[in-house]
C-alpha cells in the first residue's frame, strides 16, 4: 500500500495539523507527514485532514481519496459541526454549522461551494436559516450557500464591498442579536469589518480575530497577518472582552479549543493586555505561531 504524503501545493494553512497533530508536522513552512497512521482512529483523523485540505494536497499515494470515508460535517459537540472541505477562495479557512433548538442551523463562514455538500450539511445539521460571515476574507461562496438555502446572508458594513448583496448589514460597533441566543460583536482590526459571533454563552466564532495556538498553548491574535489595524484590534478586544462568555473558541484560521468559561475569560483578558502592546509590522505569513 502506498504511503500518504503532502504534495507541493500545501500553503501551510495548518488544517492538517489541527485534525491530526500526531501525524503531521510543520517543516519549512508547510505540512509534512510525520508518520503513517497506526490505528483506525488515526486513519479517520487523517481522512478528516485530507477532506478538509483546501488544495487537496494530502494524498494516499497513487490512490484516490475514497468519498465513503469523508467524515464531514463532523460534530465537535452536540451544538456545533465543522464543515471541512475548506475553500481555496477563503485561504483554507474553517467553516462551521451551529445547530439551533428549533431544529434549524446557521452556517458561519463558508466551505468550498458544492450543491451536493450544501444538501448534505442541511440534512445533517438542519435547514440553514442564516449564513454568517465573519469578515471579507471568508465571504466567498456566501451568496451561493444563502441562495441555495433561502437563507439570510450577514456581513459588517466595513467589509460590505466583499458581499454587496448581503441581506443583513451589521452597522457600527454595538452588539446585535442575530437570532435567539446568537449575537454578533463587531471587532474591527484584522479587517475593517471583522466580527465575531457568540452563541449560547458557549461558542465563540472568532473569524480571524483570535485563535488557539498550539505553539503557545494560549489564545493569540494573528498580528503578522492583520490587514487593517493591530491598534484597532487591540481597542476592539478591550471594548468587547468583558461582554464575552464562552467555552469554545472556533476560529477561521488557527486551532479551536474548549475550556471552562472562567478560564477562557481569564485568557481572553490576558490576550487583551498583550494585544495592547503590539505595534504594526509588515505582513508575514511565516511569522504566525500556529
Amino acid at each position: 500500500m502506498d504511503d500518504w504524503y503532502v504534495d507541493d501545493r500545501c500553503t501551510n494553512c495548518d488544517v492538517a495539523r489541527q485534525f491530526a497533530p500526531e501525524l503531521f508536522e510543520e517543516v519549512n513552512h508547510r505540512s509534512e507527514v510525520l508518520r503513517q497512521p497506526e490505528s483506525p482512529e488515526e486513519t479517520r483523523r487523517l481522512h478528516a485532514a485530507a477532506f478538509a485540505c483546501h488544495t487537496r494536497s494530502i494524498r494516499p499515494g497513487s490512490r484516490k481519496l475514497d468519498p465513503v470515508l469523508d467524515p464531514f460535517p463532523m460534530a465537535l459537540d452536540d451544538g456545533v459541526l465543522i464543515c471541512g472541505h475548506n475553500s481555496t477562495h477563503t485561504a483554507g479557512a474553517n467553516a462551521y454549522l451551529l445547530r439551533r433548538p428549533s431544529g434549524t442551523s446557521m452556517m458561519i463562514d463558508t466551505p468550498r461551494w458544492s450543491s451536493g455538500l450544501a444538501d448534505r450539511y442541511a440534512t445533517v445539521a438542519g435547514p440553514v436559516t442564516d449564513v454568517l460571515l465573519t469578515h471579507r476574507d471568508h465571504a466567498a461562496h456566501g451568496r451561493r450557500y444563502a441562495d441555495h438555502y433561502g437563507a439570510r446572508l450577514w456581513i459588517h458594513e466595513g467589509d460590505l464591498d466583499a458581499a454587496p448583496d448581503a441581506d443583513q448589514v451589521i452597522r457600527g460597533l454595538d452588539p446585535v442579536e442575530v437570532g435567539g441566543g446568537v449575537t454578533v460583536h463587531p471587532l474591527p482590526g484584522h479587517t475593517k469589518g471583522s466580527v465575531l459571533y457568540l452563541a449560547d454563552d458557549r461558542y465563540c466564532f472568532s473569524g480571524d480575530s483570535f485563535h488557539w495556538s498550539r505553539t503557545t498553548q494560549d489564545l493569540e491574535v494573528v498580528d503578522p497577518v492583520t490587514w487593517y489595524s493591530i491598534e484597532e484590534q487591540a481597542a476592539s478586544l478591550a471594548r468587547t472582552a468583558g461582554k464575552l462568555r464562552f467555552e469554545w473558541v472556533l476560529p477561521g484560521h488557527g486551532d479551536r479549543r474548549r475550556l471552562d468559561a472562567d478560564e477562557m475569560s481569564r485568557r481572553l483578558h490576558a490576550l487583551t493586555e498583550r494585544a495592547a502592546l503590539l505595534r504594526p509590522r509588515p505582513v508575514d505569513f511565516t511569522a504566525v505561531r500556529w
